[in-house]
């Protein structure tokens, strides 16, 4: 990229510094409900003004969350479900129906202020209704503009994987099979519109999958001395979402539509997961989301490195944990509060607290003694798959309990497991292992070996003595 370019965009970023002057920084909250165990609306919505969130993403309409949000002054942001899309693009009297059902009856008590045109459409959907995303997206429009309504974004989230290269950030660029026949159509309207392209972006992901190369306190905003130089522009990152965020923004602008600002649709860090996710804990949730926090409501307005000062809207996922969200653990644990409403690290949306309670954060280095066995009631072959997981990783996790050894007690489950998921925690916790084994396992500070002397010899005790947390 040529230098005259690089000075180009950025006094582009310098305009957009103008113009965002009058938007929100503090993150809003997302309000998923893919839990069975959740609280009503009403409850929900004390959580949320704890938080001081001034804004709301809701993956639905629904009736019930829509009418708490009455006369709040949060503003909201809700969303059509990806298997209506194909009928609201082929169809503006169905389109007209759903801004009639989902809108009207709240709007303007309810400060309605963004329609998410489905959710990562191209990420989890096939081709066929991409090619409806943007005829939906300006049926929406229009359907709102019927009844005088000119005030509600318009937009769908995206995932990071519609690149097909993000590093360095210079070098981002828009997949070859959504470039020109989707995202060039789509970046038109939302310019036109004045809209945004909004993004979920999990630095946590992108660490996960490659963690010996990319460094745990740069995913988390901690690096003070890590820096990253990029060679095309000379740009200096000294955190991974600014990387990411930056990366979209070289794509969009190899489009030719540098004046369509980012709204950061979904971010945060999972709180837990399974075992074999390293990194999903307690600490470094909180330490994320924090961190986060102050870098977009740091006054003045810090921005990203192509786009200084520049103020990046977002929404922080998410309020609860959700326990019937498919896939691994993670899924399950981006939550601020367990479904019981008991806040599961000190945290507020406003960035003016500027101290937390560190109680509620437990410390990964903590010299009271802890091991991780089987909790109660669990099913028993559940159990043995998660024992030979155990098993399988790390150097020797489970050789003293083998025939012959030590620790061999033939025929217990419960037992081999117990110590299985104690060594492996022993040995991973400080690269973020967890307690957890997809909910088989918990934490304990009573020795486990001392429920068994009256079977087992003195070594196993001095073993267990050993594993502590």
């Amino acid at each position: 990229m040529s230098m005259l370019l690089l000075i180009h965009l950025l006094l582009l970023s310098m305009l957009f510094t103008f113009s965002s002057a009058k938007l929100s920084p503090e993150p809003g909250i997302c309000y998923g409900q893919l839990g069975n165990d959740l609280p009503p609306p009403q409850k929900s919505l004390e959580l949320i003004k704890t938080l001081k969130a001034k804004r709301v993403k809701i993956y639905d309409t629904s009736p019930q969350i829509l009418q708490a949000l009455r006369n709040t002054n949060i503003e909201v942001s809700i969303m059509v479900p990806n298997q209506l899309i194909s009928n609201i693009a082929k169809d503006q009297t169905f389109s007209n129906q759903w801004i009639q059902n989902n809108v009207v009856p709240f709007y303007p008590k309810t400060l309605i202020r963004y329609i998410l045109v489905g959710n990562e459409v191209i990420s989890t959907t096939n081709n066929q209704t991409w090619s409806n995303l943007l005829p939906a997206m300006r049926n929406i429009e229009h359907s709102l503009g019927i009844i005088g309504i000119h005030n509600i974004k318009i937009g769908t989230p995206h995932a990071m994987d519609v690149l097909k290269t993000s590093f360095p950030p210079s070098k981002g660029e828009f997949r070859n099979d959504i470039s020109d026949q989707v995202l060039k159509p789509m970046l038109e309207f939302l310019s036109k519109s004045e809209s945004f392209f909004f993004l979920d972006v999990y630095p946590f992901f992108a660490w996960s999958s490659d963690p010996k190369n990319i460094n745990l306190d740069y995913a988390l905003f901690k690096s003070k001395y890590i820096r990253f130089t990029d060679p095309g522009t000379g740009l200096v990152y000294n955190n991974l979402f600014d990387q990411m965020i930056d990366a979209v923004y070289f794509a969009i602008n190899r489009l030719g539509y540098p004046n369509v600002p980012i709204f950061i649709a979904e971010t945060g860090w999972p709180n837990s997961g399974d075992s074999n996710q390293i990194g999903a804990n307690i600490n470094n949730a909180a330490t994320y989301n924090r961190n986060f926090i102050k870098k977009v409501t740091k006054k003045p307005t810090i921005g990203t490195p192509l786009r200084p000062g520049v103020v990046l809207q977002s929404f922080l996922f998410s309020l609860f944990n959700e326990n019937q969200k498919p896939g691994p653990g993670t899924e399950r644990h981006f939550g601020l509060f367990y479904p019981n409403g008991k806040m599961i690290y000190d945290i507020d949306l406003s960035g003016k607290k500027s101290k937390h309670k560190k109680s509620r954060v437990p410390k990964n280095n903590s010299r009271r003694k802890r091991w991780c066995v089987v909790a109660r009631g669990v099913n028993v072959t559940s159990v043995a798959k998660a024992l030979s997981y155990a098993c399988s990783q790390g150097n020797g996790t489970c050789d003293l309990i083998q025939p012959g050894k030590k620790c061999y007690r033939p025929n217990s489950v419960l037992w081999d497991a117990s110590y299985a998921f104690s060594s492996y925690w022993a040995q991973f916790k400080k690269i973020g292992g967890t307690c957890y084994f997809n909910g088989l396992a918990t934490q304990t500070s009573k020795d486990p070996s001392k429920c068994f002397c009256f079977l087992l010899c003195f070594e196993i005790c001095h073993f267990f003595s050993q594993l502590l947390v």
